[in-house]
């Protein structure tokens, strides 16, 4: 498992986060205080307080090629 800090500033954002994150075969989560969700869901990310900075969590055989795809989401 490999973590970040993203931060989805507006609505484009997270539509261009999920279709990043759809191509990756593995899970991602991202976890905000005590909710976590998965990463490819655009209904859980609303769901979420996108003003704050979420932690993503990469699962998978290939974390760091995830971490890398999503670096411009990095904070």
């Amino acid at each position: 498992m490999k973590t970040a800090v993203i931060k989805l500033k507006e609505i484009k954002d997270v539509y261009d986060f999920v279709s990043a994150v759809t191509a990756y075969p593995g899970d991602i989560d991202i976890v905000s205080g005590r909710y976590r969700v998965n990463a490819k869901s655009i209904m859980g990310i609303f769901a979420l307080d996108l003003t704050q900075p979420l932690n993503l969590e990469v699962f998978g055989d290939d974390p760091d090629a995830a971490i890398k795809e999503l670096q411009r989401f990095s904070i």
